[in-house]
C-alpha cells in the first residue's frame, strides 16, 4: 500500500493503506486506528464499492440472432453511449457538463468529498450528492432515465426534447446529449433491431451466398460503429498499428506499471513480460505493442499521409527521464499469424536499444545483452549467432500450433508444482521470433529470459467479457507467472492492465483484479439469475468459472479462502442452485463440488471449514449417485 496523497496523479487502485497496517505489517482493527485513517479508509472502500456498482457484466449469454429488447435494451444503450463513439459525444459525460460537473474528474478517487456542489446536480439527484461516487451514480442514472423515456417513445428522435425537458430540468447546455441521443435514435436502436440478420446471414454463407463485411471492434469501447453484427468482419492494416491513439494508452499503461512498482519496491523493475494476444490487438490497434515500445524508450514513426508506422526510433534518455526496461513478450498463436510486420517491429526495436551507446544502469535491456554475452549459454556461440539469440525477446508457440499448454494439466488434474506448469509453459511457448527467426526452437532462452523476469503484465481493453470467462488468461498469464516462480523460487508482481475506459486505463495487481471480477460478476445474484435462464448451457458456464478461477489460483497463487467458502455456499449448497443443477445439468454440479476438493485436497483452499469440506463431500456422492441413476458411464472417476 501507500500513504493517500490527493494530489498524486497516479492514482493507486490497490485500496490498501500503510496506515491500516502496524509496524509488523499486521491489519490494525478500527478501535487501533486515529480518526483521520479511518477517514481515508471509509472513502476508499466508497469509492471501491463505486467501482463495483458501474461494473459492467453480462446479462447472461448472446443468443444468436436475438434482438435486445426491454430493460435490457436500455442497459445496452447506455453500455454503447459510455464512451465518445467517433464524432458523437459520450451520454455520461454531456450529462455531467449539463449540470456543471466535470466528468474525468469523477474518474479517480471515487470515495472522495465533493469540492463544490452544482445547485442543479442536487435538486435532480435522489438523495444529496456527497462524494464523487454519488455525483457518479446520479449522473449514470440520469443518463439512464433519459434513454428509458426514449425507450418509450420507442426511440422517436421527436421525443427528444420532452425528454431533456423532463428528466435534467433547468441544466444548462443540452446540445451534447441531444447529439448523442439523435445517433441513438437514428443509428444504434436501428443497428441493434439489425441483430437478427447474424441468422439470416449465417444462412446466406452456408448456401454459398455473399455475406456483408463490416469492421470489428468492441462496441463498448467507443466501437459502436462496428454495428450491427452478424457481418464477415475485416480486421485492420496491420501496417497502421500502434495507432497514435494506441501509442498514448501504451505509453499510460507503461507509466503506471514503472510507478506501482516504484510504490511497491521503491525502484524500477529492470525486466518485465507480457503476453500479447491478436484479438485485442485488433480492437485496440496495438495497446500492448505501443506498451511495449514506451517501456523500451522508443516511439513509432508514422507516416503523415496514411498513419502507417514506417520503424521506431529512440527517445533520447533525457526525455525518457527513466532507464529504459528490459521487455519478453509471449504473443499468441494468432497475434504470429495476424502481425508478422509488428514481431519485425519489435525485434527492430530491441536491437536498436541493446546498441545504444548508454550507461547499463540506463538501459536494463543493454545491460542484460552485455552480460549475456559473457554467459556461459552464448560464450561458445559465434559472434552473430550469440548476439542473435541473446537478443531473443519475441516467443510463441512452434510454427502453426496454439494455445500455451497449461489447460490440459488442470484439466487431467495431471500437475504436482509449478515445476509441471514451467515444462508445459516452456515446451509450448519457447519460439523465438523475429526479423531472421519464424519459430525457431530457443526453449531454453525462453527459459534464461523468464528466470530474470521481475514483472508478469497482461491487459485487457474491455468489458465484455473477464478473466474467468475464458481459460486463456489462466494459460497465458498464470501460466507465465508459475513459470517465474518456478524459475526463481519467488513470487513475480503480477499487474493487470485495464483499457476499458481508453482515457483513464488502470493497472492493478492480478488479486485485485480477481477480487473486482468475483464481486462484480462470479458471485452476483444478477449475473447468476441471468445465466440460470440458459438451462444446461448455464450450468456449464457456471462450472468453467469455478474451473478458471481454480486455475488462475493453481497457477498464479490469487485466490484467498473466503473465495472458495463463497463459491461453494453460492454453487453448490444454495438450495435453489441444486434444483437448478438437478433439473437443468447435474453434471456441472458434480463438476464445482469435485473441483473444489481437489483445491482443498492440493491446500489452495488452505484451511476449509471442517462443515464446509463435509458438506461438499456429501454433496459429491450424491451428484455421483444422480448420474449414475442416470445411466451415466464414467470413464475415470476423479478422486477429491
Amino acid at each position: 500500500g501507500h500513504s493517500h496523497d490527493h494530489d498524486d496523479h497516479h492514482h493507486d487502485h490497490s485500496h490498501t493503506w500503510d496506515a491500516t497496517l502496524n509496524k509488523d505489517g499486521v491489519p490494525l482493527t478500527l478501535a487501533q486506528m486515529e480518526g483521520v485513517d479511518v477517514a481515508h479508509l471509509i472513502e476508499d472502500i466508497d469509492g471501491y464499492l463505486c467501482e463495483l456498482g458501474a461494473a459492467q457484466i453480462r446479462d447472461g449469454l448472446h443468443v444468436l440472432g436475438k434482438v435486445p429488447a426491454g430493460e435490457a435494451l436500455i442497459d445496452m444503450v447506455c453500455a454503447l453511449v459510455r464512451l465518445p463513439n467517433l464524432s458523437v459525444p459520450g451520454l455520461p459525460a454531456g450529462v455531467a457538463a449539463a449540470l456543471g460537473i466535470d466528468w474525468p474528474a469523477l474518474q479517480d478517487d471515487k470515495g472522495r468529498r465533493l469540492d463544490h456542489l452544482p445547485p442543479t446536480l442536487a435538486q435532480l439527484a435522489a438523495r444529496t450528492p456527497v462524494t464523487r461516487a454519488d455525483a457518479f451514480d446520479t449522473i449514470t442514472a440520469l443518463g439512464r432515465q433519459l434513454v428509458a423515456r426514449l425507450a418509450a417513445c420507442h426511440f422517436d428522435a421527436n421525443a427528444i426534447d420532452a425528454a431533456l425537458a423532463d428528466v435534467l430540468p433547468g441544466a444548462i447546455g443540452v446540445e451534447a446529449i441531444r447529439q448523442t441521443l439523435v445517433y441513438v435514435c437514428h443509428e444504434l436502436v436501428p443497428n441493434l433491431a439489425r441483430t437478427s440478420e447474424e441468422i439470416d446471414n449465417l444462412l446466406k454463407g452456408l448456401a454459398g451466398g455473399y455475406v456483408p463485411a463490416g469492421p470489428s471492434g468492441a462496441p463498448t469501447r467507443g466501437m459502436a460503429h462496428v454495428l450491427p453484427t452478424g457481418r464477415n468482419f475485416y480486421s485492420v492494416d496491420p501496417r497502421s498499428l500502434p495507432s497514435q491513439a494506441a501509442w498514448r494508452i501504451g505509453s499510460e499503461l507503461a507509466n503506471e506499471v514503472l510507478a506501482r512498482h516504484r510504490r511497491e519496491t521503491g525502484r524500477l523493475p529492470e525486466s518485465v513480460s507480457i503476453s500479447v494476444w491478436g484479438t485485442s490487438a485488433m480492437r485496440t490497434h496495438g495497446d500492448d505493442i505501443a506498451q511495449i515500445f514506451a517501456l523500451l524508450g522508443v516511439r513509432p514513426r508514422w507516416q503523415a499521409e496514411s498513419r502507417r508506422v514506417t520503424g521506431v526510433e529512440a527517445i533520447p534518455l533525457s526525455e525518457l527521464g527513466r532507464p529504459r526496461i528490459d521487455v519478453t513478450v509471449r504473443i499468441s498463436g494468432f497475434f504470429r499469424d495476424a502481425f508478422p510486420h509488428l514481431i519485425h517491429l519489435v525485434d527492430e526495436a530491441v536491437h536498436m536499444v541493446a546498441r545504444l551507446d548508454e550507461p547499463p544502469e540506463q538501459n536494463f535491456l543493454r545491460k542484460h545483452y552485455l552480460a549475456d554475452l559473457k554467459h556461459d549459454m552464448f560464450r561458445q556461440l559465434q559472434g552473430d549467432t550469440a548476439e542473435q539469440r541473446a537478443l531473443y525477446r519475441v516467443f510463441g508457440s512452434k510454427p502453426g500450433t496454439y494455445g500455451a499448454g497449461i489447460l490440459p494439466l488442470i484439466q487431467e488434474q495431471n500437475w504436482q508444482e509449478d515445476a509441471d506448469f514451467a515444462t508445459a509453459y516452456i515446451n509450448w511457448g519457447g519460439y523465438a521470433y523475429g526479423r531472421t527467426d519464424d519459430g525457431t526452437d530457443a526453449r531454453a532462452d525462453f527459459r534464461h529470459r523468464l528466470s530474470g523476469v521481475e514483472v508478469a503484465l497482461h491487459n485487457q481493453d474491455n468489458r465484455e467479457h473477464d478473466i474467468f470467462d475464458s481459460d486463456d488468461y489462466l494459460q497465458y498469464h498464470g501460466g507465465m507467472i508459475a513459470t517465474i516462480r518456478s524459475l526463481t523460487g519467488r513470487q513475480p508482481r503480477h499487474y493487470f492492465g485495464d483499457s476499458h475506459q481508453p482515457d483513464n486505463p488502470a493497472v492493478r495487481g492480478l488479486k485485485e483484479e480477481v477480487l473486482r471480477v468475483f464481486r462484480a460478476r462470479v458471485a452476483n445474484p444478477k449475473w447468476i439469475s441471468s445465466i440460470t435462464k440458459h438451462g444446461y448451457k448455464g450450468g456449464l458456464e457456471l462450472a468453467a468459472t469455478v474451473d478458471y478461477l481454480f486455475g488462475y489460483d493453481a497457477t498464479a497463487h490469487v485466490v484467498d479462502d473466503w473465495v472458495y467458502e463463497q463459491v461453494a455456499e453460492t454453487y453448490a449448497f444454495a438450495p435453489q442452485m441444486q434444483q437448478f443443477f438437478a433439473q437443468s445439468n447435474p453434471w456441472a454440479l458434480n463438476a464445482i463440488t469435485d473441483r473444489l476438493l481437489e483445491a482443498a485436497q492440493r491446500q489452495l483452499w488452505a484451511e476449509p471449514k471442517p462443515e464446509t469440506l463435509a458438506s461438499l463431500r456429501a454433496l459429491h456422492l450424491r451428484s455421483e449417485a444422480m448420474l449414475e441413476a442416470r445411466g451415466e458411464v464414467h470413464a475415470k472417476a476423479r478422486q477429491p
